[in-house]
């Protein structure tokens, strides 16, 4: 699968720092968006821990069978490219809990993470938190992650609008993360990506301030390239306010 890729971060408006993260490591497929939180120098670190980890993971089990997923179990439902991200994801989660076991600072950090793995035909999302992994296909937008928040699950449930949501004071509540705990449960969603289709990632300091509608119309746009909409994106959500860190990566598939 060819794509080509660009990406930008910005630390908002209202931020002394950037606890966001990224990964585009092209020769594997990869690319990740993680949302750092715990403050200052906790939400860097464990962003930036969980990227580094799911890298490597995923760089030292290309082209391996299943066996390569040890010590989490391979998961017959689930391709190999989304067994390798569960288990890239759960063994990030344990890193952060021994980086925490090592510092009393870093105790109490988390980070959100969204990834796609692509191969030659298909693709994989692996996801935890409230990052997001959009899809824009035939001029429609869509979104291909669940946010696992307060807010969200109010929306899912009928009890919130989306535009409520946005505004709420809970807005950045996450019930699920790399946090250290447990093993913790991954969503994975199987992709079968066609050319001209465009793929972005990103931090909630995009989609929790920018509309479906103006996400869709400047992902939709061709001026200045890919980097061009990155640039637009991010100043979107700084004209909104910009109260987080922004983090966009825009994916395109190209025709062979």
């Amino acid at each position: 699968m060819q794509l080509s890729w660009a990406v930008r971060t910005d630390p908002g408006l209202r931020r002394s720092s950037n606890e966001d993260s990224y990964c585009t490591r092209a020769d594997l497929g990869l690319f990740i968006v993680a949302d750092g939180m715990g403050g200052h120098v906790a939400g860097e670190v464990a962003s930036r821990l969980a990227v580094e980890t799911i890298q490597t993971f995923i760089a030292e089990t290309a082209g391996a069978d299943k066996n390569r997923t040890w010590p989490f179990p391979f998961e017959p439902s689930v391709s190999l490219e989304g067994n390798r991200l569960k288990a890239a994801f759960r063994l990030a989660n344990r890193q952060i809990a021994n980086a925490m076991a090592d510092s009393a600072d870093l105790r109490g950090m988390a980070t959100t993470a969204s990834a796609v793995l692509t191969g030659s035909s298909t693709a994989c999302v692996g996801h935890v938190g409230d990052s997001r992994v959009y899809v824009l296909k035939d001029g429609a937008l869509a979104q291909v992650t669940d946010d696992h928040s307060w807010v969200e699950e109010q929306v899912r449930a009928g009890t919130m609008s989306a535009t409520a949501a946005r505004q709420h004071p809970w807005r950045n509540v996450v019930t699920r993360a790399l946090s250290g705990g447990g093993d913790p449960e991954i969503d994975i969603v199987e992709l079968t990506p066609r050319p001209g289709e465009r793929y972005l990632l990103c931090s909630d300091g995009l989609s929790g301030v920018v509309s479906h509608e103006s996400i869709a119309r400047m992902l939709g746009e061709n001026d200045g390239g890919l980097d061009g909409i990155c640039q637009r994106l991010i100043f979107a959500a700084n004209q909104a306010g910009g109260p987080d860190n922004i983090t966009v990566l825009v994916l395109e598939v190209d025709a062979p």
